[in-house]
């Protein structure tokens, strides 16, 4: 056989066990668990990091402060040294949409060995259990007078939920006994760019994921997505999150993983009312969003990123070059085992496309959109032995072992 022939069968064989052996990633039907409004509504501190989010905050800080929740909830917003008027702009909307009490921090740069968003969650974390005027006391009590909020809900600036949002995410963790409950929020999906990537960013994630693997009782898989993160305050000090993975620049996977190895139980799904605000109207906004983290998703091993961009390689470069050069050297067997893998491809992409209410006439491009992937985490090493690596807002973190 030849090396096309080879590297053609090869693919189709990775493409069956994709498609039923990996947990079923491709299906998008994960939502939240069954769930019942508990006998009482626990209380819910809702903590927002923002750095620089002045253009989403008007999209996304009124739908917070709008959740229809029957327990007590207030908002504590972590302004991450902005320089766009982040906080003032909050508190002017806090005025403008009276609902949820809004409370706004400013913790100052993150001390050494922190990530920005990290930093700001831990004080958005310590406000909620110990708010000023009370004095420091064990999770029981919060404080001096002041009870601790029984979950905490971390979510991005620039998420937008549905009114329903947090009485549904706590009606599903009380009704699991689950102590993180996350829903990947639906991305923008509106400009030619965002269309080919953003699918494909959530296809590749739950390929690497699987949610039925990380949602099983006693799974080892474990993610989260950290948009939108329910977690129990219980668990969260048991987990001794933030401060146990305060470098982690993937921040939400390790999240998951520490409240699972402290024995939670975490679930994580797609979202149907929880939808991102942010746009990425060009492909350098989408390439600098997916290199900044891609390298320290292998944990900056060399060895892994060449692994990597050779699976990249077979999986979604060899099929469409396999049918093509089959076809056009007249070699039948390489061209339907490349033709095989590739309707493969395209048919568990479907899902997602129709998920983000995109055409099916985009799914044959997957290979494009992987090597446009491929070349983002090259970048991103490349990125990383510059010293730029992991870049965010201005910021730049260095792996743990060089911090």
């Amino acid at each position: 056989m030849g090396p096309l022939l080879v590297a053609a069968c090869a693919s189709l064989a990775v493409w069956l066990w994709l498609t039923l052996g990996q947990g079923m990633f491709w299906r998008t039907d994960t939502r939240l668990p069954p769930r019942h409004a508990p006998a009482r509504w626990p209380s819910v501190v809702i903590v927002v990091p923002a750095r620089d989010e002045a253009a989403v905050l008007p999209k996304s800080l009124p739908s917070l402060l709008a959740q229809d929740y029957p327990g007590g909830a207030e908002v504590v917003l972590v302004d991450d040294g902005s320089t766009d008027g982040t906080a003032a702009l909050a508190r002017r909307l806090a005025d403008a949409h009276p609902g949820l009490p809004l409370t706004v921090v400013s913790p100052g740069d993150p001390d050494p060995g922190w990530t920005g968003k990290l930093w700001a969650l831990r004080h958005g974390i310590a406000h909620a259990l110990h708010p000023p005027g009370t004095a420091t006391g064990g999770l029981e009590t919060g404080g001096a007078g002041h009870a601790a909020p029984a979950f905490l809900l971390l979510t991005d600036a620039d998420i937008a939920h549905e009114p329903d949002s947090l009485r549904e995410l706590v009606a599903a963790a009380t009704a699991g006994g689950l102590d993180l409950v996350s829903q990947m929020a639906r991305l923008r999906a509106v400009s030619a760019w965002e269309r080919l990537i953003v699918p494909a960013f959530v296809y590749f994630f739950a390929q690497l994921y699987p949610f039925r693997w990380i949602n099983r009782p006693g799974a080892r898989t474990a993610a989260a997505a950290g948009g939108c993160v329910l977690l129990r305050t219980e668990a969260a000090v048991r987990a001794g999150v933030p401060d146990s993975i305060r470098q982690a620049v993937i921040d939400d996977v390790s999240l998951a993983r520490a409240v699972q190895s402290a024995g939670g139980r975490i679930w994580l799904g797609l979202a149907e009312r929880v939808d991102s605000v942010r746009p990425y109207d060009s492909l350098g906004d989408l390439w600098r969003m997916v290199s900044r983290s891609a390298y320290a998703q292998l944990r900056h091993r060399p060895a892994l990123l060449a692994g990597t961009v050779a699976g990249l390689a077979l999986v979604y470069l060899v099929p469409p070059a396999a049918l093509l050069g089959g076809l056009a050297a007249g070699r039948p067997g390489v061209a339907w085992a490349g033709g095989l893998a590739w309707l493969l491809m395209a048919g568990t992409y479907a899902p997602m496309l129709r998920y983000y209410r995109q055409p099916l006439a985009l799914a044959p491009l997957l290979p494009f959109t992987a090597l446009l992937y491929l070349l983002m985490t090259v970048d991103s090493a490349v990125q990383h032995y510059r010293g730029r690596g992991a870049s965010w807002k201005g910021r730049t973190y260095a792996r743990p072992s060089d911090a």
